[in-house]
């Protein structure tokens, strides 16, 4: 969330966080430290539960207020203005390795720039090094932005992907619908007994997603198969709960979301995929 500047919903979350019991008290340390440094870092994003400013104002929906997009391609032109070689600083800077924060926020000043040079660049650089699949995303995302039409076809993880520029989502709600079916079913198990695991499932499936978008893995979920939602379902709250507790039931949890016998090796499948994902790491 920081690195993509949702400061708000970033506050929100450790407001909802700060509220969950049975945590180590050294968590709600944490977070109430990190939540008062971005109060009073990013006062302007700062809102309360009831939708209010820090002052008492009523917070102003999006819509009212600076196209924050507009703020951000006049920045890009005005600094492109000043140094000619800025498009290639920035394609020099969204390539660089280590990859990273400064990856990101370089591809997101290209999205702002003109020239079929800079796709032929992204595209290239898509098809021809390992990147992570999170990272191979973004740059698609990027595309998008830019207005690139057609088919481009790259290594995702395992298999070769055929993808439709003009499709890729730019946020989750441009997801198929379908996609949003596995956090509900999760959301049925834990909202209300173990809320933190819910709202941490949700954030993982969302990176999740877009590092399989295109595959075979992805396809299967579009299709809306029931079985193949309880298996991933079952799969994601698996992971999560392993990640917060330590200790793996998956018995318990299978039988939670109907994944019976005859469904396991597809379920050690999906829990195997999105456990390695994790072990890559979420940021690229």
């Amino acid at each position: 969330m920081l690195e993509n500047e949702r400061y708000g919903e970033a506050m929100d979350l450790l407001r909802f966080l700060l509220q969950c019991q049975g945590q180590d008290q050294r968590h709600y340390d944490e977070w109430q430290a990190l939540l008062e440094w971005l109060e009073a870092a990013f006062p302007q994003y700062n809102r309360d539960n009831n939708g209010e400013a820090a002052d008492g104002e009523p917070w102003e929906a999006d819509e009212e207020e600076p196209d924050e997009d507009e703020m951000k391609r006049k920045n890009v032109q005005a600094k492109l203005a000043e140094d000619r070689l800025y498009a290639d600083k920035l394609l020099q800077t969204a390539m660089q390795e280590p990859l990273g924060e400064q990856n990101l926020l370089a591809l997101e000043q290209l999205s702002y720039l003109e020239g079929a040079e800079i796709d032929e660049s992204l595209v290239t650089w898509l098809q021809s090094k390992p990147l992570h699949p999170l990272l191979q995303f973004r740059v698609l995302q990027a595309l998008r932005k830019r207005g690139m039409q057609g088919n481009i076809e790259l290594i995702r993880g395992q298999e070769r992907a055929r993808i439709d520029i003009e499709s890729v989502p730019l946020s989750p709600d441009e997801f198929p619908p379908q996609i949003g079916l596995i956090t509900e079913r999760v959301a049925g198990q834990t909202e209300v007994q173990e809320p933190t695991l819910y709202y941490f499932a949700q954030e993982l499936w969302t990176q999740f997603i877009m590092a399989i978008y295109g595959t075979d893995d992805y396809f299967s979920i579009v299709d809306e198969n029931d079985e193949t939602i309880d298996i991933w379902a079952a799969s994601l709250h698996q992971v999560v709960s392993e990640s917060l507790t330590g200790s793996r039931s998956d018995e318990e949890i299978r039988y939670m979301y109907g994944v019976t016998d005859t469904m396991r090796f597809r379920f050690e499948q999906a829990y195997r995929t999105m456990k390695q994902f994790v072990a890559a790491g979420t940021n690229g």
